[in-house]
């Protein structure tokens, strides 16, 4: 692709609505969840996570797989004591895709505080003219 041709592709992407810069993977509900958590952490663990997100066990170890198989997170498992755990961290990758999310969503913001809707119509005059 030549200079030209990414300028026109970047000016036809900054044209589109600021939905189209969100990322599925990153922008589900839990997915959003855990990377912001472990954005605010060193590292979490998996029953921090579960308990604050309130997902079942299988649930929240589906969307650990996205994104650790997105090169996100990074999962580690251990033990602390005798009890098995395994905590998420997220990776140079995830931190970027995060500020991504955040960026697109911040700009969805702004165009809807910058171009409010107009106020919807009065409702109709739903009284009968013949009452009494």
């Amino acid at each position: 692709m030549s200079v030209e041709d990414s300028s026109a592709a970047r000016d036809d992407r900054e044209g589109l609505h600021p939905t189209h810069a969100l990322d599925d993977t990153v922008h589900q509900r839990v997915r959003l969840g855990i990377l912001t958590i472990a954005r605010e952490a060193d590292r979490v663990e998996f029953g921090f996570l579960k308990q604050q997100l309130a997902v079942t066990d299988g649930n929240l170890s589906r969307h650990l797989k996205v994104l650790e198989d997105s090169g996100l997170i990074n999962l580690e498992k251990g033990y602390a004591g005798r009890r098995p755990r395994t905590w998420i961290t997220l990776t140079r990758e995830g931190a970027h895709a995060l500020d991504a999310e955040l960026r697109a969503l911040r700009a969805l913001v702004h165009r809807l505080e910058t171009h409010p809707a107009p106020d919807p119509p009065d409702p109709p005059d739903t009284a009968s003219p013949l009452q009494g």
